[in-house]
């Protein structure tokens, strides 16, 4: 057996179709977003997507995604005749407004000469030539997968059928989840350099799939309105200018478990001047966190050559301005307690003061005060005025007792 092929049994197609809705949700609404709408898109609520716009009927969409290639949208077609069961009984229960606009969105082709062919927009469109053909299926075909679809069309009025297809558009041929990439990319531009787009795109739709987690789980059961993805936009945008770099809130928000860092370096200088356990854990969270962006604006080639080795080295500077000072008010002769209290002087400096950001629009304080417990791992900074010497000695003792 190939060991790409899948399993009858597997829910990936299924997994990928709910992706998809949640992704064309996204690109419907940058379109719509450019073009200065005011919205709000709801997802598995009357449809798989729901527009709406103030005093205007909504707009209706079903999503269709198929992994391999799929046959064309013939007039027996399960994706059509599931997408019209699914309008009919929205209209047979009241729950659709009059004047609602239905879109069948499928990676299908619509065959030529059936019913969703002259349900597409364009020159060829004729929805009444699509009733007869839908008709005739309806009243004929012996398809019982399709048998409660053509029941709940049969149900309809004539004249409901009617303004059901004059409402209602195959949009065929559409883009495949993992070609939507380019679609994307070409709906956001502007918003970031297209040097920058891949890695506007990941935090933009990021930020996307967990505004609809918390909307489809009932946390935020409002709809997504068009103002939310307007603030998110201007956001980025405004951090993949040239002053700024993008903070990621999934690194920000991270859980982080501090038994790993026990043995670090950092760790032990801070334990040289006593300062307490949950200092330390705060001093391990911005190390994480400083590490972690760091790693992701540099696999992402968003900082310039050189660019963090000049930024540790004006922090370093900073620190020895001040760590001179400490070494001269201290004189030849401080005792151990009035050195461990200039170090924890100089080290709540780190905690509490305003360091200098990597690009002046990056504000947050985790990055420099993560990059100082960075420079302490690699002894270039310390708190103690005998750090080096007190470093050395735990190496010694540690390379003794390995």
């Amino acid at each position: 057996m190939n060991p790409t092929d899948r399993s009858q049994y597997s829910a990936a197609p299924s997994a990928l179709g709910y992706i998809y809705q949640v992704r064309y949700a996204l690109l419907e609404s940058l379109q719509r977003l450019r073009k200065g709408q005011d919205f709000l898109v709801a997802i598995e609520t009357l449809d798989d997507v729901v527009f709406e716009q103030d005093g205007q009927a909504p707009e209706l969409f079903q999503t269709k995604h198929h992994v391999n290639s799929a046959a064309d949208l013939t007039d027996g077609s399960t994706d059509l005749w599931k997408t019209l069961r699914i309008w009919c009984e929205g209209i047979q229960a009241g729950s659709v407004p009059t004047g609602t606009l239905y879109f069948l969105v499928t990676t299908a082709e619509a065959a030529d000469g059936h019913a969703a062919h002259y349900l597409k927009p364009g020159e060829n469109r004729n929805p009444d030539t699509a009733m007869e053909r839908l008709n005739s299926t309806a009243n004929s075909s012996t398809n019982q997968t399709n048998a409660p679809a053509y029941e709940a069309y049969r149900g309809l009025k004539e004249k409901q059928r009617k303004e059901l297809l004059q409402n209602a558009f195959v949009v065929d041929g559409a883009p495949h989840i993992v070609d939507m990439d380019s679609e994307l990319k070409e709906v956001s531009y502007g918003f970031a350099q297209s040097k920058f787009l891949d890695s506007f795109l990941q935090r933009l739709e990021g930020w996307w799939y967990r505004r609809a987690i918390r909307h489809l789980t009932n946390d935020d059961e409002n709809p997504i309105l068009s103002e939310e993805l307007d603030s998110e936009t201007a956001s980025l945008r405004e951090q993949f200018k040239e002053e700024s770099l993008p903070i990621d809130e999934e690194i920000m928000r991270a859980s982080v478990d501090a038994s790993g860092y026990q043995d670090r370096l950092f760790v032990h200088q801070l334990r040289i001047i006593e300062v307490g356990n949950n200092r330390i854990f705060h001093a391990i969270r911005n190390l994480y966190r400083a590490y972690e962006q760091r790693s992701r604006w540099m696999r992402e080639d968003l900082l310039y050559v050189g660019e963090l080795d000049k930024y540790e080295d004006r922090l370093v500077e900073e620190w020895d301005i001040l760590f001179q000072q400490m070494r001269d008010d201290l004189g030849e002769q401080a005792s151990e307690d009035a050195k461990k209290a200039a170090a924890q002087t100089l080290y709540k400096w780190v905690e509490t003061e305003s360091h200098r950001g990597i690009r002046p629009g990056v504000t947050e304080p985790s990055i420099p005060r993560g990059t100082y417990q960075l420079l302490s791992d690699a002894q270039r900074v310390g708190w103690h005025i005998d750090f080096v010497e007190r470093l050395r000695r735990l190496l010694d003792d540690q390379e003794a007792t390995a």
